[in-house]
């Protein structure tokens, strides 16, 4: 199974939507909707754009609120992206102190590119650790630098820990230990 293939499957389970009904808003049959499920067949292109913007995760309802405010007011340097497209959705002040950035131009924009080496490697375990079948809920990795001036990652170690927002999309809180 895939990351796609898992993020559909849990979309639908939260939402009691058949396979059916999922394999029409895409377009397709069942019995290929069933084989992106299973990581059988590769989601194209097209329908995997389509599956992230049904599955990116929105932190706008007001029962997310909370999380948002904790996020936004932690001491810690932490902050909070879609699980599958890596919007950066909350972050700290102490966070945002270590970037060059603006924040309101990095709200909502993917971080991936800033990505390490290291960081790219641990996103690649998740399927085999079963982060998205609600197994792990936290990984601990370390990273070296990826030496941006915009949004610089110092080495050291990160914590992720998968969330689930209201509407069950996840989450991802990214946290810097200091080592």
């Amino acid at each position: 199974m895939n990351e796609f293939g898992r993020a559909l499957s849990r979309w639908r389970r939260l939402r009691g939507v058949k396979q059916s009904h999922a394999a029409e808003l895409f377009g397709v049959t069942q019995a290929t909707l069933s084989r992106w499920e299973r990581g059988y067949h590769r989601v194209p292109d097209a329908a995997a754009r389509k599956l992230t913007a049904l599955l990116a995760a929105p932190l706008d309802s007001a029962s997310d609120a909370g999380l948002r405010r904790l996020v936004e007011s932690s001491a810690l340097p932490v902050h909070l992206i879609c699980d599958l497209t890596h919007r950066l959705l909350a972050a700290s002040p102490s966070r945002f102190a270590q970037w060059t950035a603006d924040a309101a131009d990095l709200r909502g924009t993917s971080l991936w590119r800033f990505a390490t080496d290291e960081i790219h490697l641990a996103e690649s375990r998740l399927g085999e650790l079963g982060w998205y079948d609600d197994g792990t809920t936290e990984m601990r990795f370390w990273t070296g630098a990826n030496h941006d001036p915009l949004v610089p990652i110092e080495p050291g170690v990160l914590v992720w820990e998968r969330l689930a927002l209201s509407d069950g999309t996840l989450a991802r809180r990214v946290t810097s230990v200091a080592h």
